[in-house]
């Protein structure tokens, strides 16, 4: 029986060292929140330790296993669309290893529940660059795209591409989720420009970001490609294809 609002989505491929302690830490917050984990058949075995403590938390801790490993946009969408199919009313993306903090989780859920936001974003330069043992290069890269993408778009948001959202039921019931195109690094800016062409009400939070201790980074270049690519092709779409202001959810 569901007895929570609110549900995060985490995405995994090869997070055992960190699947176990990101769940507890969570389920560990006041709030209730559930989880979903989103299990891309990691050979690592992550989905054998996700399986243990559904025993422990039967009614809070959910898994979608998938084939294979098919983009972290991808990932997303199977999520939200699971989150939808269960009333949930605040849907979250946060990743497994740490680099979001969950003590920030109930931060994001009030800048929607209480403070009338539709989209929160864990933002890592709202207030200059809160990034903690990143490499130099990596930062740079990261708040020089956010530039970029602000700078292509005209979208009002300090950190475009950030992974660390909580999304309102009827944003994701009004973006058509079949048609988000992207599946890497571009997947966050696309939905976030999305959301703004829509004329929903987003908020940044200020967190602090820090660069995962235990397993693999799945950053690489090509996702770079994609976001620095990727943000032309969105900007001329919402040129050539306007969207209405927010409206009721769609069915």
């Amino acid at each position: 029986m569901q007895t929570s609002d609110s549900i995060v989505i985490i995405p995994t491929y090869n997070e055992r060292e960190n699947i176990e302690n990101i769940i507890r830490a969570v389920f560990a917050l006041e709030h209730g929140f559930h989880i979903l984990v989103v299990e891309d058949n990691s050979p690592d075995g992550t989905a054998d330790i996700v399986r243990h403590l559904q025993q422990e938390f039967p009614e809070r801790l959910f898994m979608l296993e998938r084939q294979g490993k098919q983009g972290l946009g991808t990932a997303y969408i199977a999520g939200f669309k699971w989150a939808l199919e269960h009333t949930y009313d605040y849907i979250f993306e946060m990743d497994a290893d740490f680099s979001h903090n969950p003590k920030d989780l109930p931060r994001l859920y009030d800048a929607c529940a209480k403070e009338g936001a539709d989209v929160s974003i864990g933002s890592r330069y709202i207030g200059g660059v809160n990034v903690v043992n990143w490499p130099m290069g990596r930062v740079l890269m990261s708040y020089f795209a956010s530039k970029y993408v602000r700078l292509i778009t005209g979208l009002p948001i300090h950190d475009t591409t950030a992974g660390f959202v909580c999304y309102r039921r009827r944003v994701l019931q009004t973006i058509h989720l079949d048609r988000i195109r992207f599946k890497g690094y571009a997947f966050q800016i696309e939905m976030k420009f999305t959301a703004f062409r829509y004329g929903f009400r987003i908020k940044e939070v200020p967190v602090i970001f820090i660069n995962r201790e235990l397993g693999t980074s799945k950053m690489n270049s090509s996702i770079f490609g994609e976001a620095m690519f990727g943000v032309i092709r969105l900007k001329w779409d919402s040129l050539v294809h306007k969207l209405p202001s927010a409206q009721e959810p769609r069915p």
